[in-house]
């Protein structure tokens, strides 16, 4: 019996026998080629079969899986598809590479640069390189994709890595849990075994060198455990927390269409967090109250050009139809950090995450930003849609936005255009100054949505994906949970709601303190809605009080982590 220690990527405890699935190696010459213009074909063919492939794979992932996780795959086809990186493998072939060759050196150049990001979104931007280069090898070479569709009931899967293109295949019902050696909490791995609502447990180092297949494999996808050839007795106690975990899955079931308020009758708002209007969808069938992060960056990431104002109206039209009624918070464009969009001709910048993006970009690029604020407008008179600004550092930021606003506002009046008159701006706070100055910014906008995965960043100057310092990521730090209080505070002081969307909003630890604070909106993925309603209602104001009296007096992450964990219920 061996113990293992990852990072717990998807909840649950999953028992079965591991299944090793390792990449084939792709040998090839690096020779030159007698006729470019023939490797030049062999290469466009090659991006032709990906892309047809990916795109089938995308339609499957969204039939069996979700929308949201299809976009990882139609990610692929995007890129792929990107200039900026075809044609430097097309100058390498000219200059007598083979396609292989070239494809390998291009696409790891572009890895290396997202590797060297500050932030783990960006890194993963890296890995989905990596994962197209090698498809594409693969298939320059011949050479088929593991197949991991026929794999027997009660399958542990161990890999390198759980790639978009290996889950496309996945049977949920025959798969136990995953283990990988590489992968985040907020990695594409963890995201889509949490969509599959598979166990999974990352990042354990060389686990395809220390397990063989068939081996006995408990998958602890809440603490983060593995453990390999378990004892009779371990077995057992885990098939205990296992059957436990499944009870409490069917005990969420209960909270299904009931109000979502703590235990002395506090009613408060749980709402979504989505990517595309489709996503709506899933917001419904889980039992979600509105859309408290419709983050619009996607529209434009998912074209080769800037999206009309008709374009995006529909959008958002359909989401707020599909809500019918329930509040839609939409983010404007939040371009720049880790979602670089080609036909914007963004500058490369030394500290992205510092620099040029979000509202600061569209403020400076006023056509740009009127034309989806036109949309948003537009959109407002078909439900309850409101703005959020993101990345506000400063009064004058959402003063302007507001006089642009405004300023449509007029001309729609002229064009005979209906839209909703009283429409709510507000603000995500997700900087220090925004934290600071939230008594003054809470006179400006018409609520606040604090996002708590920038905010722990930016306040403790931590990249998250760095492991070095990896370990000052987090929303338990005492800084963090105090910025969060202020917040709160601002807001309730001048009436305005106060919502959260990142991830602490989900987080079953934090409950006693947001509900202490008097947060009113959590926005939290579909798949978290009724595990947080029910969180939620074990907790009565005066209870919570008393955990976040005694937290606000600890002075280390570990002394909160640890109460947390005490008072848990």
């Amino acid at each position: 019996m061996s113990k293992f220690n990852g990072i717990a990527g998807s909840e649950g405890i999953g028992i079965g026998k591991a299944v090793l699935i390792k990449e084939q190696e792709l040998n090839y010459e690096q020779k030159s080629v007698l006729k470019p213009e023939d490797e030049l074909n062999r290469f466009e063919d090659a991006v032709r079969v990906f892309v047809e492939k990916t795109t089938a794979m995308a339609d499957s992932m969204r039939e069996n899986v979700g929308e949201k996780e299809s976009e990882i795959l139609m990610g692929h086809v995007l890129m792929i598809s990107d200039s900026a990186m075809t044609d430097e493998v097309r100058n390498n072939i000219h200059d007598g590479a083979t396609s292989e060759s070239a494809a390998e050196e291009v696409f790891d150049m572009f890895a290396a640069i997202f590797e060297s990001a500050d932030d783990e979104l960006t890194k993963q931007r890296a890995a989905d390189i990596r994962d197209i280069k090698t498809r594409l090898i693969k298939i320059l070479q011949g050479v088929h994709e593991a197949d991991i569709s026929s794999l027997p009931p009660g399958s542990i899967i161990v890999a390198y890595d759980l790639t978009p293109s290996m889950t496309a295949g996945i049977k949920k019902e025959n798969i136990a849990g995953i283990v990988t050696e590489t992968g985040g909490y907020t990695s594409h791995s963890a995201i889509l075994a949490r969509a599959l609502e598979i166990p999974a447990v990352l990042s354990i180092q060389d686990v395809t060198r220390e397990f063989k297949n068939g081996q006995m494999i408990v998958v602890d996808g809440t603490s983060g455990a593995v453990v390999s050839d378990p004892d009779q007795e371990e077995v057992k106690e885990y098939t205990v927390l296992k059957k436990y975990h499944d009870e409490e899955k069917k005990e969420l079931l209960k909270f299904i269409g009931k109000q979502t308020e703590t235990a002395d009758g506090d009613k408060v708002g749980l709402v979504c967090n989505i990517g595309k209007p489709e996503d709506c969808a899933e917001v419904i069938e889980r039992d979600g109250e509105g859309v408290g992060l419709f983050r619009t960056e996607f529209l434009y990431m998912n074209s080769n050009e800037q999206p009309a104002e008709d374009e995006q109206f529909e959008a958002y039209k359909k989401a707020a139809m599909t809500m019918k009624g329930k509040p839609v918070i939409i983010r404007t464009l939040d371009v720049g950090g880790d979602k670089d969009i080609p036909y914007m001709n963004l500058k490369k910048e030394d500290n992205p995450f510092l620099g040029f993006r979000a509202v600061r970009y569209c403020l400076q690029n006023r056509e740009l930003y009127s034309t989806q604020l036109r949309a948003l407008l537009r959109a407002s008179a078909f439900g309850e849609i409101k703005i959020m600004v993101p990345l506000v550092t400063c009064v004058d930021e959402i003063r302007n936005v507001k006089s642009m606003i405004r300023s449509i506002m007029d001309d729609l009046d002229k064009e005979g255009i209906g839209y909703n008159k009283d429409i709510s701006v507000g603000v995500m706070i997700e900087t220090p100054a925004a934290a600071v100055m939230a008594d003054v910014l809470a006179k400006e906008a018409g609520f606040f949505s604090i996002g708590t995965n920038d905010l722990t960043g930016y306040t403790m100057a931590v990249d998250r994906g760095n492991a070095n310092v990896s370990y000052l990521y987090s929303a338990y730090n005492p800084a963090v949970i105090r910025s969060i209080k202020r917040i709160i505070e601002c807001g309730k002081s001048e009436g305005i709601m106060v919502g959260m969307c990142g991830e602490a909003a989900a987080d079953p630890l934090m409950a006693p303190l947001l509900v202490s604070f008097g947060l009113d909106e959590y926005s939290v993925s579909p798949t978290s809605v009724l595990s947080a309603r029910k969180v939620i209602s074990l907790w009565t104001k005066e209870e919570a009080d008393k955990v976040a009296d005694v937290v606000l007096k600890c002075t280390t992450e570990e002394e909160v982590r640890e109460l947390l964990i005490r008072y848990k219920k």
